[in-house]
């Protein structure tokens, strides 16, 4: 048993979570139901793991970031990063509606009538703007509001920054700044022990997601997903290009970016992988002051893997109805699901609500939607997988752009690189 767990422990990260995905698919396909139910419990404790460090995570991370990095830089990082996120939302969708109108997922496909789905209500994107000021600071950690905790953070971030340059009470705010850092670094060696678990959550979780699809399912409406992968794969190759085009090592970053993109797509959750993205953030050497605003926010914000769901769903949803989208219902989709797609953050059910705010503006019939919802996980692994690599591209390219500036402080680098 002991040479077992050493063989365990000495393994690579990555390669424990590339044999539990195998085995995942195996045993989901083999055991079925009965499996699904089974492991069930061992996902749930995975995902309850991560989510208990994403407070801790976030708040500590971000103040601390906001501390090492020079404060000017701060607003054009920011520039920078919703431009990157409003781009590359848009080009999604583009490339989904380009794959999926040569593909035509979804012809010859019928719509039952009698099919019907809930959609919970779209808030628009003023009531998710506002929701960035919590009206309590507490609710804003126990309800887990990524925006809130981020809007806490900074602003408690920055109050210390100005709290350690005044001449009055500097010994202080330095004081406190060495009592947030110190407990950033309890919250990184918690997350250490954490990792130990994720090969073991993401083979139950793969294998409860399997065996409750089934095979009959995945073939049905096979045609639907294997476009929706094409499309991601397309989207893949771009982000390439761009880390070329600035100069991101690819097998440097994929080296560290490979355990949180397998691990988002076994769980299908930004927010639940985001200590495993902030984890890869650190080794890949981009700072704390950016990769603790970026990654969180972009866990919030930025879906290029449901933009690019939500221009296939529409090219099927026009397929199955035998109404294919001319070129002006193309162009509303790419600017209504770019807004969509970040007017949804943190919305239960957001990648139906994204669908469904598009289809009524575009005129396709809410009720397609029940089709999709039967190949929900398969498309969702996908596409969330997508999400996390985004937004660990996005902070690579700008973190590069930032370090030809000198914006970045040493004590930054230095930090990060540990």
């Amino acid at each position: 048993m002991k040479k077992l767990l050493r063989i365990y422990f000495d393994a690579s990260l990555i390669l424990r979570v590339t044999i539990a995905l195998v085995l995942g698919v195996v045993v989901g396909l083999v055991g079925g139901q009965a499996a699904a139910d089974w492991l069930a419990p061992f996902g749930d404790l995975l995902l309850r793991l991560l989510k208990f460090l994403i407070v801790p995570i976030v708040l500590f991370t971000l103040m601390v970031g906001i501390n090492q990095a020079k404060l000017g830089s701060m607003g054009r990082m920011g520039r920078k990063l919703f431009g990157y996120y409003v781009a590359t939302s848009a080009l999604a969708i583009i490339v989904g509606l380009a794959v999926a109108t040569l593909f035509e997922p979804g012809s010859g496909l019928t719509l039952d009538e009698n099919a019907h789905i809930d959609v919970p209500d779209n808030p628009g994107v003023a009531q998710v703007l506002l929701g960035i000021v919590p009206d309590n600071i507490f609710s804003a950690f126990t309800e887990v509001n990524l925006l809130g905790i981020i809007f806490t953070a900074f602003v408690f971030g920055i109050a210390l920054l100005k709290l350690r340059a005044s001449k009055t009470h500097g010994e202080l705010g330095e004081h406190l700044y060495r009592t947030v850092e110190g407990l950033n670094d309890i919250t990184l060696k918690v997350m250490a022990g954490v990792l130990q678990y994720v090969p073991i959550g993401v083979f139950a979780i793969v294998a409860e997601t399997v065996g409750k699809q089934g095979m009959n399912t995945i073939l049905s409406l096979g045609n639907m997903v294997a476009v929706l992968y094409v499309a991601l794969a397309v989207q893949f190759v771009i982000y390439c290009v761009l880390m070329k085009v600035f100069g991101v090592g690819l097998r440097g970053f994929f080296r560290e970016a490979r355990t949180p993109m397998a691990t988002a797509f076994a769980t299908q959750s930004s927010t639940g992988t985001l200590p495993l993205t902030l984890n890869a953030a650190q080794r890949l050497n981009i700072p704390r002051g950016l990769y603790g605003f970026s990654l969180p926010l972009g866990a919030t914000i930025n879906m290029d893997g449901a933009a690019i769901r939500i221009a296939i769903s529409a090219v099927f949803a026009a397929n199955v109805v035998g109404v294919p989208l001319s070129l002006m219902n193309m162009v509303e989709i790419v600017l209504i699901g770019t807004l969509t797609s970040i007017g949804t953050a943190g919305v239960p059910g957001a990648g139906i609500v994204m669908i469904a705010t598009v289809f009524a503006q575009v005129g396709l019939p809410i009720e397609t939607v029940a089709l999709l919802t039967s190949i929900d996980a398969l498309v969702g692994m996908g596409a969330t997988g997508l999400n996390v690599t985004g937004d660990l591209v996005g902070s690579s390219i700008i973190a590069r752009t930032e370090r030809k500036r000198g914006a970045i402080s040493e004590d930054a680098e230095c930090e990060s690189s540990a």
